[in-house]
């Protein structure tokens, strides 16, 4: 499994950043042919602080060159290109995926 990450910043309104994403931005993504399942997620501090992070959304694809091939098509770069239209707040993107285990018992 391959998960391409999009690390949104908090945005001017986020009220408008949320209408906006469920509304317009999500409908977007999940047209992107290869996509397993999308999650977004609102972050939140342990401590109360304010989180480095807004939402974080997952964009789980079965393969490398499935996660390739879905953000390289019309559809996945028409999701790419709306980001400027309501991440005010910027977006950090990377890529996750399977490998051996870092430690094990």
């Amino acid at each position: 499994m391959h998960v391409l990450t999009v690390a949104y910043g908090r945005p001017t309104d986020p009220r408008a950043f949320d209408t906006y994403y469920a509304e317009s931005h999500l409908p977007l993504a999940r047209r992107i042919p290869g996509l397993v399942e999308i999650t977004a997620r609102h972050c939140a501090s342990l401590d109360g602080s304010e989180p480095p992070y807004y939402l974080l959304a997952q964009l789980a694809f079965e393969s490398e060159a499935d996660l390739q091939a879905g953000m390289g098509s019309d559809e996945g770069k028409a999701a790419a290109a709306d980001l400027k239209n309501f991440a005010d707040g910027g977006a950090a993107l990377f890529v996750q995926h399977e490998r051996e285990p870092i430690a094990s018992k």
